[in-house]
């Protein structure tokens, strides 16, 4: 049976055709890049056309290039971004672009619906204690969707009064191809409006009286592995493919990451290196830190959460340093474009692109970087501390320092972050060694060796890293038609294929400067609050 799988990402969508039978097997992938639109104030924000355009191109591209026909495609799933808001009118239309994850502008709202009286971790104690007791999270930060739900009420009030459901990402793709409206159970969590308690799960009347959110705008839930319904003939001609396929809910990335990693026994943990970054781990009940903003969120899989806490840029710093300091020193990369002239010809055989390049290039680099530290926060931060003011530096150049070593702490600085989480982490719940590492960063064996002697830990990789959101999306389509007896065979499906083991004395090297990284938010908070308040 042929699946394609929409991995809907923050800059980009991987559209992935599997093969499923004894083993899932990648027949074809292809990537369509779409717009971030940063606004002023802390918008962020991305046209739900672009993701549909992006989408089309690139399942054409895989059909042709797999050769295989379209009649031959059995089911359509996804694996997206989470905690967007997509508001759609009556006929699933968005009504204005959707507001990203990322997007930061709603602080009026988090102060006058939850940041208010006696507080704890930001929040009020009463709505605090109310929300825990029947989501197991609390929309404290203000990147959570609700409040950008109520920054749209209060901005935007014409088109507020159109709005027919409240959407994520995925949901909204699914109801333009199928014209029903749904949420899918993580999704669902996602809003904080989800009560997880046994017997009443569902949306929580209660939590959306308490923020004020109308309840005729929350759609139907459903499971991750339910088929939602078919694809519809206009939209399948956009698309290149049949009416009739089946739409099944698919998963969020935090859900459908670990699936695609094969950590999905109780207390596997993963670490993700995309656009952002998280660490996550198996767990079988509800729990929160709110002192560190991390929860465990309901996850694909029935009966088990994700421990999640998340870094808001990981993957996207070493992007930054790529197209901001790799420009002169290393003679590759003019006009933002790949140039390959200047290597010997052995290099060129060896580098075919740039971000292989540069990790070799930091392979080379003295751990510590000769005591430069890069805080990776340039979009704010959420975990272990939330403060959308915090912004990523540079601390320790001297003289001798270059651009390398600059490289090389960027890579590093998201590494010292992840390894923060990691040990938050082991605050509530012990988490596992070996890791599993995936994402864009786990392409690299550089960055695979680094990340296992700072951690300490065992690092494994599975193949293709950067697909295995659609690799959890496409695990789902086989549980949910019965191929499979369920989420918990993605692991017997998903083996490791590399296996990173730390090197002996490398870690007490990187632990002095981690020691500092960690001191420099505390050290910086006054300074980034007045300049970025």
């Amino acid at each position: 049976m042929y699946v394609l799988a929409y991995d809907i990402g923050t800059t980009g969508v991987k559209t992935c055709l599997f093969r499923i039978g004894e083993t899932i097997e990648l027949v074809s992938g292809a990537s369509g890049g779409y717009q971030l639109y940063v606004l002023p104030g802390g918008g962020a924000e991305q046209d739900p056309q672009e993701w549909w355009d992006a989408m089309a191109v690139t399942t054409k591209a895989v059909l042709a290039d797999s050769g295989v026909s379209p009649a031959q495609v059995a089911g359509i799933s996804f694996c997206s971004q989470m905690q967007g808001l997509v508001l759609v009118d009556r006929a699933g239309a968005p009504l204005r672009r959707a507001m990203s994850y990322m997007d930061q502008r709603a602080s009026e709202q988090l102060k006058a619906g939850m940041a208010y009286g006696p507080q704890v971790a930001g929040a009020n104690l009463v709505r605090l204690l109310r929300s825990l007791r029947v989501t197991g999270a609390v929309a404290a930060s203000v990147k959570d969707p609700v409040w950008k739900y109520k920054w749209v009420e209060a901005n935007e009030p014409e088109i507020f009064a159109r709005v027919h459901k409240w959407l994520d990402v995925k949901e909204s793709i699914i109801a333009r191809m199928t014209g029903r409206c749904v949420m899918t159970t993580d999704s669902a969590f996602a809003t904080l409006l989800y009560d997880i308690r046994a017997g009443r799960r569902g949306w929580s009347k209660e939590i959306s009286a308490m923020l004020g959110v109308r309840w005729e705008h929350l759609a139907e839930i459903v499971s991750c592995a339910a088929k939602v319904g078919e694809l519809r003939a206009e939209q399948a001609a956009e698309l290149g493919l049949v009416p009739g396929i089946a739409v099944y809910g698919g998963g969020g990335d935090a859900s459908l990451v670990g699936v695609g990693a094969g950590a999905v026994e109780l207390g596997d943990t993963h670490i993700y290196s995309g656009t952002s970054g998280w660490v996550s781990t198996v767990v079988n009940k509800s729990m929160v830190d709110t002192s560190a903003m991390i929860a465990a969120i309901v996850g694909a899989q029935e009966n088990t959460y994700n421990y999640f806490a998340e870094q808001e840029t990981a993957g996207k710093c070493v992007e930054w340093v790529k197209d901001h300091l790799a420009l002169d020193e290393i003679n590759l990369y003019l006009n933002k474009e790949f140039d390959l002239k200047h290597q010997t010809p052995d290099m060129e055989a060896v580098y075919s692109n740039l971000y292989d390049y540069l990790m070799a290039v930091i392979g080379a680099v003295p751990i510590g970087c000769g005591g430069v530290i890069f805080t990776p926060w340039l979009h704010g931060n959420r975990c272990p501390f939330e403060d959308p003011n915090a912004r990523g530096m540079f601390w320790g150049i001297s003289l001798e320092t270059g651009k390398t070593e600059l490289i090389r702490a960027v890579v590093e600085g998201v590494i010292y972050h992840l390894r923060w989480l990691l040990e938050t982490q082991e605050k509530k719940t012990k988490t596992s060694d070996p890791v599993r590492f995936v994402g864009g960063g786990a392409l690299s064996d550089v960055m695979c060796q680094m990340m296992a002697d700072c951690l300490g830990r065992t690092v494994e990789t599975v193949a293709s890293p950067q697909n295995v959101g659609a690799v959890g999306a496409a695990v789902l389509v086989a549980a949910g038609n019965g191929i499979i007896d369920g989420v918990a065979q993605a692991k017997r499906l998903i083996p490791a294929v590399k296996t990173f083991r730390p090197a002996a004395g490398r870690q007490a090297l990187y632990d002095k400067n981690y020691r500092i990284f960690r001191r420099l938010y505390a050290a910086n908070k006054k300074l980034f609050a007045e300049m970025n308040g």
